[in-house]
């Protein structure tokens, strides 16, 4: 893997305070979103969605 530059989107909830991480909404959903779904949404192959996959991510709940 080659290091770039990064951009973090993150969004807040009234309804349920704290910060909710859209890498953590996408790849740590329960239940999980489709790998064809998200390899076709973000332009990657397969490989690259189960590598972010298997990073830890935080709890939403």
């Amino acid at each position: 893997m080659r290091k770039t530059k990064t951009v973090a989107f993150v969004g807040l909830s009234s309804q349920n305070p704290g910060v909710i991480t859209i890498a953590n909404a996408v790849f740590g959903s329960d239940p999980p979103i489709s790998d064809d779904v998200l390899a076709k949404a973000f332009q990657i192959d397969k490989k690259g969605i189960d590598y972010l996959q298997s990073k830890f991510w935080w709890d939403n709940n």
